[in-house]
Formats: C-alpha cells, sequence, structure tokens
C-alpha cells in the first residue's frame, strides 16, 4: 500500500500496517498481534551475516531441528525383507522353461501345455493320433537324455536311447545344435508317454546314426558319411589390397587374418607386398557327401613375389609346440632374451673394487639383487654345460646357446638342472642365494662369447628353431603333398562309391524296448 505526502511516495509493507497503531499507543486484538508477530518473524536467515545475532541463532536452531529431524526419520541401511520360500521343483521348472524365447540352437522348447482356465471344458474323450513327428535341438550345455525326456520320450525309452548312442560314440562329443527327428508310435493308455517308433540324428560330420523298433526292440544303425579331406588353395593377384582380393577369391575371413600374422612375421605386409605379387593361401576343409562343407585352420601361407624372394611357410609341430616354419626347416625367430631373475641390477659389468678382497679387478657379468630363494630362469633356450660347485661363484650353472655364446649363474643357494641337460627359455635352473664370495643373496649373471664374457646388456639373442634330419625330412614330404593340390580342387564333383550299408545289427546296437 501507498500513501502521498509533500515529501514524496512511499510504500508501506503489510508488516508495518499491522504494526504501525502499536506504535503510536493504539491496541489491537490479541489475534491480530498474533499474526502480526508471526509475520515478522524470520525463521530461515542468511546465517552469512549478523553472527552471533538473535535472528542469527533462530536460524541455527531451524538449521539443528532439520537435521535431527532427517536423523530420526532415516530408514537404515540394512537389507530390505523379501520374501521366502521353496525353490522351484522340477516339474515348476520345466513349465517356467517351456515359457522362455531361446533360439532352437539352444534347446528351445516352448510348446508346452499351460494350465487351463475356467473357460477351458474338458473331453471326456478325444481321438488319438496314430504317431508324432517331431525336431528336437541338443542345447548349450544340455543333456541328450533331458532333450528326450523334455521331447515326451519315456524315461525307459530315453536310458535305452542314450546307450545305443553311446555305444557309438560319446554322448559329450554331440555339439549343440544338434538335431533329433524324432518319431513317436501310438500309445495304448493316455497316462503313459508314446513309443519311440523311430529316432535319427547327424552324431558327427562323417557319422549319422539312425534308431528304430523292430519286434519290440530298438536297434541301432551306423551309416558312416564319405568325406573329402582334400585343402583347399586359394590363389589370385594381389592388387590394390590382399584382404579384399582374397576375400573376392572365397578364402574365409579367419584364414585370411591368419594368413597375414604369418606374413607378418618374415615381412611388412604394408610395404613389401606389391600389386603384382600371388598370395597363396591353403586351409584345411572337409565335404560330406550330403553337401555340407568346414573350412578349417590355415595349413599353408605362400606369396609369390614380382621382385625379392619368394615365401612359403608351412605350419609343423615341433617339440610338442605348433609353429610356421619357411620351406628350408626355419622356423619362426624370438628376439631377445629373458630376464634371468626378478630382481634389481645391482652391479654392472666393468672394472670395480671388490666388497670382499677389497681390490680393483673386473667384474665380468651383472649382479641382481633379488630375495633368498627366488627362481633363477635360462635366458633362452641351450643345453646346460655345467652345474656344481665352482670356487668363488659357489653353485654355479653354465649354459651353451649355440653360435660361440653362453651364459653363466653363480651364487646360487640350490641348482633345479644337471649337465647335459636341454632347457628352454625362461626354464628355472636355479634358485638365488649366497654361495661362494658373496656379501648377500645376490645372482652373479654373466654371458660369454666364444668363451671370453662380454658386457650382458650388449648381446641380443635371436634363436630360431631348425628342423634336422628325420623332422627335416617329414617336414619337406608335408610341404610337397599340400604346395602339389590344384587350386579348387576341394571344390570338384565327389566320386564316392557307397558302400552297402545293410549289415544286420549286432548284439550291441540291439537293446530290448
Amino acid at each position: 500500500m501507498s500513501y502521498g505526502g509533500t515529501s514524496g511516495t512511499a510504500t508501506l509493507s503489510l508488516t508495518d500496517a499491522i504494526v504501525a497503531p502499536l506504535r503510536d499507543g493504539d491496541t489491537l486484538p490479541w489475534r491480530d498481534r498474533w499474526q502480526a508477530t508471526i509475520h515478522s518473524l524470520d525463521l530461515v536467515p542468511d546465517l552469512g551475516c549478523d553472527i552471533g545475532s538473535r535472528s542469527w541463532w533462530r536460524g541455527f536452531a531451524t538449521l539443528g531441528v532439520l537435521i535431527l529431524s532427517a536423523a530420526a526419520t532415516f530408514p537404515g541401511m540394512g537389507a530390505l525383507p523379501g520374501a521366502s520360500g521353496p525353490m522351484l521343483d522340477a516339474n515348476d521348472w520345466e513349465m517356467a522353461r517351456a515359457q522362455a524365447i531361446m533360439p532352437l540352437a539352444y534347446g528351445g522348447d516352448t510348446g508346452l501345455h499351460m494350465a487351463a482356465t475356467d473357460s477351458v471344458q474338458p473331453l471326456a474323450a478325444s481321438p488319438e493320433r496314430p504317431h508324432i513327428e517331431l525336431t528336437a535341438t541338443l542345447g548349450q550345455g544340455d543333456g541328450f537324455e533331458r532333450v528326450l525326456l523334455r521331447s515326451g520320450v519315456g524315461e525307459g525309452d530315453a536310458a535305452t536311447i542314450a546307450n545305443l548312442v553311446a555305444s557309438a560314440m560319446p554322448l559329450g562329443d554331440l555339439e549343440a545344435g544338434t538335431q533329433l527327428n524324432l518319431k513317436l508310435g501310438r500309445r495304448m493308455d493316455k497316462a503313459l508317454a508314446r513309443p519311440v517308433d523311430a529316432l535319427a540324428l547327424r552324431a558327427r560330420f562323417d557319422l549319422r546314426l539312425e534308431i528304430e523298433r523292430v519286434d519290440g526292440a530298438l536297434t541301432l544303425h551306423r551309416i558312416p558319411i564319405a568325406v573329402d579331406t582334400t585343402p583347399l588353395r586359394i590363389r589370385g593377384r594381389v592388387g590394390d589390397s590382399l584382404y579384399r582380393s582374397a576375400r573376392a577369391a572365397g578364402a574365409p575371413a579367419k584364414a585370411i587374418e591368419a594368413y597375414l600374422k604369418v606374413l607378418a612375421t618374415q615381412l611388412s605386409v604394408g610395404r613389401d607386398i606389391g600389386a603384382d605379387d600371388q598370395f597363396d593361401i591353403i586351409i584345411d576343409y572337409r565335404r560330406a557327401e550330403t553337401g555340407e562343407a568346414e573350412a578349417g585352420k590355415l595349413i599353408y601361407a605362400g606369396l609369390d613375389r614380382a621382385s625379392g624372394k619368394d615365401l612359403r611357410m608351412l605350419a609343423w609341430t615341433q617339440g610338442g609346440r605348433q609353429q610356421w616354419f619357411e620351406a628350408s626347416g626355419v622356423g619362426q625367430s624370438r628376439q631377445g632374451m629373458s630376464a634371468p631373475v626378478h630382481g634389481r641390477l645391482s652391479s654392472h659389468f666393468g672394472m670395480r673394487r671388490h666388497p670382499i678382497l677389497g681390490y680393483v679387478r673386473m667384474h665380468s657379468g651383472n649382479d641382481y639383487g633379488a630375495a633368498y630363494g627366488s627362481p633363477i630362469f635360462a635366458v633362452t633356450d641351450g643345453r646346460v654345460d655345467y652345474a656344481g660347485r665352482k670356487g668363488g661363484y659357489g653353485n654355479y650353472v653354465r649354459i651353451q646357446h649355440g653360435g660361440g655364446l653362453g651364459s653363466g649363474y653363480g651364487h646360487m643357494s640350490r641348482i633345479a638342472v644337471r649337465s647335459g641337460a636341454s632347457v628352454k627359455r625362461g626354464q628355472v635352473i636355479g634358485y638365488v642365494g649366497n654361495s661362494g664370495l658373496s656379501t648377500g643373496p645376490h645372482l652373479h649373471f654373466e654371458i660369454y662369447r666364444n668363451g671370453r664374457p662380454v658386457d650382458p646388456s650388449s648381446v641380443r639373442y635371436v634363436t630360431r628353431a631348425q628342423l634336422e634330419g628325420s623332422a627335416l625330412a617329414a617336414f619337406r614330404a608335408k610341404l610337397n603333398t599340400v604346395t602339389r593340390v590344384a587350386p579348387g580342387a576341394a571344390l570338384a564333383p565327389m566320386h564316392i562309391a557307397k558302400a552297402a550299408n545293410t549289415a544286420p545289427p549286432s548284439e550291441a546296437d540291439r537293446l530290448p524296448g
């Protein structure tokens, strides 16, 4: 509200309008006085102003009340109560699983009857189908016998069929996605499961199994499937892109990726391969007489270069480890040498004052400080030339690596190899100790070139496997066999004489139903 006067216009608040008469000595009713007091009371003042005043303490009290109220109503951090009860039994689990949506390749078994509602009127009698044909799929992690039971096969027939199939191959070898073609016959009573009249499945790429009921007994028939294992060879010009050209020629993507990795171990794929070079890829390949085909792993990687040395690499297993070898029998190289022990370098190669003898002399290796008993590793492949006690070295091992190079390991607490033994890179040959002339647990590591010690930090090993003798002859024979395969030979029409599969079943293949 406002009022006019000689000094201008002023604004009067509602609180001032109520309180003003009191200042002039007038009185107001108690209700008006109470409202005026409430309107003038500020419970939430700015606590950053007038610190220590009455209004500030009033706001601080309001803040305390709010904090205490929040704490009093805090629900706590305990676990929420949940309903407890028994887990699903077998029947409830099967019914719940039937309602799930799953791919057939993973064992989807939708289609079980749901519980009837009040609108369903049961029939007094219904016609019985003479037989039912259906297809069941073995899911990942599923059980063979469980698939049969889920498909309506009785427990007796399911156990018998499982035993028959197990006599032909382990049930665990059946792959996920295997389809079972079932034919269920007529039953004498609706309360009973239908008997199995026939079952067929592709057990392996080269084997089909058929089971039929003959004179009341289930009989197994093994039907071999002829398979052509001619490798698939794909050749072509590199052009603008090796990957796109190989894909256009029909090579699988995974085989091309493996091929490029093999090439990368011998040359630079982006710099050393020209557009006029010819790629040569050979992979494992299987074709069944029924028309199915499977492409396997890369077994040969070749590159016919327009300029430069041609590349011919064959996958070969040597010493229990598969690697790629060149046509000359030389395997892949491994660069550098591994650390002889997990520890810190405490003393370098060169002249130094001996900590025990007290005079300056040549320190012929590097010292690595490590905890007592820490394992010591061979830096690369080789043969143990010496293992035993050796003067100031204490327990000592010397390894010859070929090409005039050798390594020595001293002050061991215990030796883990014998003289004459072959060792691999990273193999434990002993343990850190304090034997010989030593002031504490550490490894004295040396590198020899033609019998003379050299600075270990100046040596970088390059190890390459080399086939010799009978192993080299077998490798070259396999290489010649593989490279004689003509490009596209694996895709030629199959000419296989089918053998009759009419032999009577053996007693092991005939079990009562």
